[in-house]
């Protein structure tokens, strides 16, 4: 399909506006939930969105590949999920003390379902460009280094000041991330994106006019695309890489505190700005170098960043953890964008959004819901509690574990994967899919 001349721009908006919405609160939430005493709800507060993940692949299978346009079901979704994120405060606010500390918590199920609205949409950006990109490989990391910067400006956005940078007179949110302003920034920038996904291009829906069967609508045609070895040992990494992932994301922003920081928000975002630097080379890296070795080289990045931090923890040397924090941008491109990529090449345009929605199940749901389980109680077992002393975590043995984890999966991963290029279908195409 030939580019339109604004087509770039317009993705590169959406991919903005998309992780801007994540990125406004998805590190930063921990600093408020402490705050205000719900400290305790952070492994579940983790947990909504891979359960999300694992059901988005349903909706989009049942939905958006059938009924209506891509760029309709994004709008719609992200009108609810804005509208609901600027209900948490208030209704956090209205929730007493004594409401018990579960998956129940009105605060946990409003998290629920703004992901339950956001989750989807991930795979429906990516179908949306692949489907309207004339060279994906090439054009897909320019358009996707925009969600890259929108995340950075979610984070700077709510870290509320620029004090780590010396600049600690300029502050735009007083309390920085320990504020629910967060929670309004977000809320707004998910119904903005929900208005303007009704102007992307006209994406109709891939299978309209087809019988629903329950095999389509779980994803399972794509499926068969784990007959390729090298494809199914590229999902079972994925899953398990996700797993210290989870830690990243839940523990971070907590850790880099712990070492005195005062605007950990601000210097989570680093790990975005170095990916966008990333983002640019991937082209090149992944002409260059192959689908294995810039994969291989993702993962290897992962085992280097717990091993800083585990160096940070063991000397309460900051620079190390920042150094670690900076990896992310060689952790997420290498794997996960070049994955989308990947993933593009294998399917078939017929399964390419369940392929797409299944590879988010796979990574956001289930590797990263059970490692939000692993990482807090493995959190939570190097952690002592003494009557009259704050909490002491044994930040070292839990960043070498997970490091320990990373390097085991970058050895199976290397010793297994192989890619044979352009390979046949797994199954012949039916005369409807080719139609």
């Amino acid at each position: 399909m030939p580019n339109t001349p604004a087509l770039l721009p317009r993705l590169s908006v959406m991919m903005f506006l998309q992780f801007f919405v994540w990125g406004s609160w998805y590190v930063s939430m921990t600093g408020w939930m402490n705050e205000v005493g719900l400290g305790e709800l952070t492994y579940w507060a983790y947990v909504v969105g891979p359960i999300a993940a694992v059901v988005s692949p349903f909706f989009v299978g049942m939905i958006a590949d059938r009924f209506f346009p891509t760029q309709v079901v994004m709008g719609v979704l992200h009108l609810l999920g804005g509208a609901i994120m600027l209900l948490v405060p208030g209704v956090v606010a209205a929730t007493g003390p004594e409401v018990p500390k579960t998956f129940f918590h009105p605060y946990v199920l409003m998290l629920l379902a703004h992901m339950l609205c956001y989750m989807p949409t991930l795979a429906l950006t990516n179908s949306l460009s692949f489907t309207h990109l004339a060279n994906a490989q090439k054009q897909f990391p320019l358009v996707r280094v925009f969600g890259t910067i929108g995340w950075i400006a979610g984070n700077i956005a709510v870290a509320g000041s620029l004090a780590t940078w010396g600049l600690s007179g300029l502050t735009w949110i007083e309390g920085g991330d320990k504020s629910p302003v967060q929670f309004y920034v977000t809320g707004s920038a998910g119904l903005l994106l929900g208005l303007y996904s009704f102007t992307l291009p006209h994406t109709p829906p891939p299978a309209r006019g087809r019988a629903v069967s329950a095999r389509e609508v779980a994803g399972l045609d794509s499926l068969r695309l784990l007959a390729r070895p090298g494809y199914a040992v590229f999902i079972v990494c994925s899953l398990l890489l996700c797993i210290p992932l989870a830690g990243y994301y839940q523990q971070a922003r907590n850790f880099v505190a712990y070492l005195g920081d005062q605007t950990p928000t601000l210097t989570m975002s680093y790990g975005q700005m170095a990916e966008i630097l990333f983002m640019l080379l991937l082209p090149a890296m992944y002409m260059r170098l192959g689908v294995k070795w810039v994969l291989a080289m993702g993962m290897l990045a992962w085992v280097a960043r717990y091993a800083l931090f585990a160096g940070a923890a063991a000397e309460s040397v900051r620079w190390m953890a920042v150094l670690g924090v900076l990896l992310h941008g060689l952790c997420y491109d290498l794997f996960f964008v070049a994955g989308f990529i990947y993933v593009d090449k294998k399917a078939s345009p017929a399964i390419r959004a369940q392929a797409q929605g299944f590879l988010v199940l796979v990574t956001q749901g289930l590797g990263l819901g059970i490692g939000a389980y692993l990482f807090g109680n493995l959190v939570g077992g190097f952690t002592t509690v003494e009557e009259g002393t704050e909490p002491f975590t044994d930040w070292r043995a839990v960043w070498y574990i997970a490091a320990g984890f990373a390097a085991l999966v970058l050895v199976g991963f290397a010793l297994l994967f192989r890619d044979r290029g352009a390979e046949p279908p797994a199954k012949a195409p039916s005369a409807e899919e080719t139609a």
